[in-house]
C-alpha cells in the first residue's frame, strides 16, 4: 500500500513538473535593457561605499569611472518634492533629525548630506561640511539624462507614485528606470499607475519565487516583474541560499533578469559574471568596473 501511494505521488509532482515546464509563463517584455550586451555596473546609492550614498557628488563620480545604472531611494517631501536619501530620517547621514516626508524641500537643502559619511568607523569624516546636499531626483534626471536608473520606493504616508511617475513621464525616461520595493503594497500601486516602466520583484514575489524554484515549479510562476534582486548573503533571505547558477539559468528562461544585491567582494562579483547575471548591485562600482575589464 505504502510503495502505491508512493507511486501516485511521484507521478503526481511528474505530470506537475512536465506542466509546468509547458506553461511557464515569461515576464512582462521591457525595453531597459537594450543595447546592454555584459553585466551592468550597478552603483548603490552611486557608490556608498566610496562616497556619500545618494549623493549628487557620488552620483557624477559612478558616472565618471563607467557605471552603467545609479541606484538611489526616493522620498517624498512635505511639499511634494521628490528627494534621494537611504532612510526614511534624516538623522543616520546628515545633521540634521526627523522624517522626510515632515520636511520641506527648502528644510532639507540646509542639511549637509555628507555630515556623517565617514569609511573609518567614525574618525573621520571626509566630506563633513564641503556643502554636499540632499539632491532631488528631478536635479539628477536633469544632470545625467543618458543613464539607467534603479530607484527604491518606500511606503509612505504621502503617497509617491503618482508624482515619481510624472516626474519620470516629463523627463521621457520611462525606458531608463527600474523601480524596486521591499514593500509589496508600493510595489502595487506604482505597477498599477505607471505600468509602462519596468520593475523589480517586491519581498513577497521573491520569497514565492525562490520556494516554488526550490521544489522545481517556476514554471507555474507568471512574473509582474521584470527583474529579480535578490541578496547575495543568505542572512538576508532567512538562512536561503538564493544565488545559484541554477537560479540565474532559470530565471533567464523566464525572460527574468537578475541583479544581486550588495555585492562588494571582487571575486565573488567574478563568478556572478561568470555565471551570466545581467547586473550587480554594488557599493563599490570602482572595483566592480575593474572586474568587468572597462
Amino acid at each position: 500500500m505504502k510503495s502505491k501511494k508512493f507511486k501516485t505521488i511521484l507521478a503526481i509532482l511528474f505530470v506537475a513538473f512536465i506542466t509546468s515546464v509547458i506553461v511557464n509563463p515569461k515576464a512582462p517584455p521591457t525595453r531597459y535593457y537594450d543595447d546592454a550586451p555584459r553585466t551592468l555596473v550597478i552603483a548603490h546609492q552611486g557608490g556608498d561605499g566610496v562616497w556619500p550614498g545618494d549623493t549628487m557628488f557620488a552620483f557624477e563620480n559612478a558616472v565618471q569611472i563607467g557605471s552603467d545604472v545609479l541606484e538611489m531611494d526616493a522620498h517624498i517631501t512635505k511639499d511634494g518634492q521628490i528627494v534621494l536619501m537611504h532612510d526614511e530620517e534624516v538623522d543616520r547621514t546628515t545633521d540634521g533629525v526627523g522624517l522626510i516626508e515632515d520636511k520641506t524641500l527648502d528644510e532639507l537643502k540646509q542639511l549637509d548630506a555628507a555630515y556623517d559619511w565617514s569609511i573609518d568607523e567614525g574618525k573621520t569624516f571626509p566630506y563633513r561640511g564641503q556643502g554636499i546636499q540632499v539632491p532631488t531626483l528631478n536635479e539628477v534626471f536633469e544632470k545625467f539624462p543618458q543613464m539607467r536608473y534603479v530607484i527604491e520606493i518606500k511606503l509612505t504616508k504621502n503617497p509617491i507614485d503618482a508624482p515619481l511617475c510624472a516626474l519620470i513621464r516629463q523627463h521621457n525616461m520611462q525606458d531608463k528606470v527600474l523601480i524596486g520595493s521591499f514593500h509589496d503594497e508600493a510595489m502595487k500601486n506604482f505597477r498599477a499607475i505607471c505600468p509602462e516602466v519596468a520593475t523589480s520583484a517586491s519581498r513577497t514575489e521573491v520569497r514565492n519565487y525562490v520556494l516554488l524554484g526550490k521544489v522545481f515549479l517556476w514554471g507555474f510562476y507568471a512574473p509582474h516583474f521584470q527583474t529579480i534582486q535578490p541578496p547575495w548573503n543568505p542572512d538576508d533571505s532567512l538562512g536561503i541560499q538564493i544565488m545559484t547558477e541554477r537560479f540565474v539559468r532559470e530565471s533567464h528562461a523566464k525572460n527574468i533578469r537578475v541583479e544581486p544585491w550588495t555585492v562588494n567582494d571582487p571575486a565573488l562579483m567574478k563568478q556572478y559574471i561568470e555565471w551570466g547575471v545581467d547586473g550587480i548591485i554594488t557599493d563599490r562600482p570602482d572595483l566592480l568596473v575593474e572586474a568587468l575589464g572597462n
